[in-house]
Formats: structure tokens, C-alpha cells, sequence
């Protein structure tokens, strides 16, 4: 289970630490790819293994399923901890991000996410200040 927020360093080789509460649960591996909002997101392989399942199940004749998969699938790729508990992130998946010197990893139950710092401020506040009504919308859903 992945939660909580870190704010780390990407390094110039596009390197960046995993927290260490949450590398044993990626000591098999990870794999990377672009997220929602441009941020990364980051699964275990294990989890990776279920959104892939239902990503390539969507009805390929549906132009937004293409789509997502495409982004999805194709924007993907495996990463291992190093020795230091950084992985590597590619310069697509950088640039994708926007992601600056300074980052953030947020874990989100079943995966993490990587956000630039100041794009993650932002979105933070956003969604703070629109909290209850997100909570309204929701509440319809049973949440």
C-alpha cells in the first residue's frame, strides 16, 4: 500500500528516489508510465499486470480506447531500483511531466505518482479549494 507525500531530487541523470517505506514493495521492479493530470505514474508489476489486462480488453474499434491505451501502454516502461533506491526516469517521461529539479512522489494506495513540485502545488490547491464540491459529485457514487 502506497501513501503519503515526498517532496525529492531529480538528479541530472534523471534519477529520482523511491521512499524507503515504499521500495520493498518495488524490489521486483516497477514499471513507469504516463499518468493523468501529466504526472507519472509508477505500479508495481503486479498491478501493472491487472490495468494492463483491462486496458488491452477496451474495444479497439472505440477511438478513446485506442487512445488511452496508447498512452498508457505505449508511454510505458520497466525500472529497477538501483543500490541508492532511485529509479531512472527516461527523458520522454521527464519532458511528459514537466518534471524540474524538484518532484514529488505521492503514493495513491495502489500506485505512485510523480508530479513536478510546482505543478503538484498547484493541483493541490486547486482541488483543496473545491473539495466539498467534489465530495457533492461524488456522494451521488456512494463514496
Amino acid at each position: 500500500m502506497f501513501i503519503g507525500e515526498y517532496n525529492h531530487t531529480v538528479d541530472q541523470k534523471g534519477r529520482i528516489a523511491v521512499p524507503v517505506k515504499f521500495r520493498l514493495s518495488l524490489g521486483a521492479g516497477a514499471i513507469v508510465t504516463r499518468g493523468l493530470d501529466h504526472c507519472l505514474f509508477v505500479f508495481e508489476k503486479g498491478e501493472w499486470e491487472k490495468l494492463a489486462q483491462k486496458l488491452i480488453a477496451m474495444p479497439i474499434a472505440q477511438s478513446n480506447s485506442r487512445a488511452f491505451a496508447r498512452l498508457m501502454l505505449a508511454g510505458a516502461m520497466e525500472a529497477e531500483l538501483d543500490a541508492q533506491g532511485r529509479i531512472l526516469l527516461p527523458d520522454y517521461l521527464r519532458e511528459y511531466a514537466s518534471l524540474g529539479k524538484r518532484a514529488v512522489v505521492a503514493g495513491l494506495y495502489n500506485r505512485l505518482e510523480i508530479w513536478d513540485e510546482k505543478a503538484w502545488s498547484q493541483y493541490k490547491e486547486k482541488t483543496e479549494a473545491s473539495g466539498d464540491d467534489i465530495a457533492e459529485k461524488l456522494g451521488s457514487l456512494g463514496i
